[in-house]
């Protein structure tokens, strides 16, 4: 089912193909907040994540021509978006060691959770892991990469992008344990 929002991309994107300026600013003004949300969940911070922002917007518009029409355009421009992000945290990180886990001092448990939490409450706590950890996860568990095209694309072997996202796991499970007790200890308080 096309929306009103898809045929105003198709339109826009159109203009795009055609170097009209107008049309270009309309499209980043549709699109970027929520690539601008794509670019926050690899970000350390909101500035970060803008420049992430703008550099994929710049990739995406010098390489309109590469866009095939297979699959939807919105796809197509958040790949970059999270390409852009990668580039990013390869350029700012030359090497990750496995020691680099271990110094961190980050207390892991096994245990579970019973919360409900809303969406943006649950990418709060996984904007709280370290970086390393937060790429893996987010790489995986939301944009649907596999541990060998982590491992490729973050330096990493495919071992230790598993290990890394199953330690990212257990740190969340732990915190939202953490939250779940506060909640219980809140409410018979």
């Amino acid at each position: 089912m096309i929306t009103s929002v898809d045929n105003r991309l198709e339109t826009l994107w159109e203009g795009c193909l055609r170097n009209d300026r107008k049309q270009q600013e309309m499209f980043y003004k549709v699109l970027a907040p929520r690539m601008l949300a794509v670019c926050m969940r690899y970000a350390q911070d909101k500035d970060e994540a803008q420049d992430i922002l703008q550099e994929g917007f710049i990739k995406m518009f010098k390489n309109m021509s590469n866009y095939r029409g297979e699959g939807s355009l919105e796809g197509w421009i958040r790949r970059i978006m999270v390409h852009s992000a990668i580039s990013r945290y390869r350029k700012s990180k030359s090497v990750v060691l496995v020691d680099d886990f271990a110094e961190q001092n980050i207390p892991v448990s096994t245990s579970s959770n019973g919360n409900n939490l809303e969406k943006n409450e649950l990418m709060s706590i996984v904007d709280q892991l370290p970086e390393t950890y937060r790429s893996v996860f987010n790489m995986y568990a939301i944009e649907g990469y596999s541990h060998q095209e982590i491992g490729s694309k973050l330096g990493m072997t495919e071992l230790l992008s598993r290990t890394t996202l199953f330690r990212a796991r257990t740190i969340l499970k732990e915190k939202l344990s953490k939250l779940s007790v506060m909640e219980r200890h809140c409410l018979a308080g």
